[in-house]
């Protein structure tokens, strides 16, 4: 009898992440946003997908990845990292250090769920003010029959300055 190599059990999909950036990158058209880098993280933060449209700047794969690396470091969407270390930027600069400068803790960075509301991913998204990345990776998760934390975008996110 022959030895095989066996399939390791994956978080999340090549399918369903690339899915997830295809329609943030469809949102971003519909909505005329600038364009959009995507990353999507499994929940052991390798890479499964990423994309940059063109007209990206060169850091905004750096972005996009540290805003998923964050929400998968600390088990929470990078809106909500930004709001309770507001106050604290030295933790904020260790936590940087810590990772290696992938920690970026604004909007954008989204963690996603299952249909137990365990953490299978994230997705990392750059390119226009972090409010309308943030409504980009909402809408792809919910798009794909997936949750996320959080669970909605903000009401202004239309408005959101660069």
């Amino acid at each position: 009898m022959s030895e095989q190599l066996k399939p390791l059990q994956t978080s999340l999909s090549l399918s369903l992440a690339n899915a997830i950036v295809n329609e943030c990158l469809a949102i971003r058209q519909r909505e005329n946003l600038l364009p959009l880098s995507v990353a999507v993280l499994d929940a052991g933060g390798q890479l499964v997908a990423f994309q940059r449209e063109d007209g990206c700047g060169i850091l905004r794969y750096d972005i996009a990845f540290g805003k998923a690396w964050a929400a998968l470091g600390m088990g929470m969407s990078t809106r909500l990292i930004r709001d309770r270390l507001a106050n604290r930027p030295a933790f904020q600069g260790a936590l940087a250090a810590a990772s290696d400068g992938r920690f970026i803790p604004v909007p954008g960075g989204v963690l996603i769920l299952n249909a137990q509301s365990t953490v299978i991913g994230a997705v990392g998204v750059s390119g226009d003010a972090s409010d309308r990345d943030e409504y980009c990776a909402i809408e792809a998760i919910h798009f794909v029959g997936l949750g996320c934390e959080p669970m909605s975008y903000q009401s202004e996110w239309r408005n959101a300055g660069l």
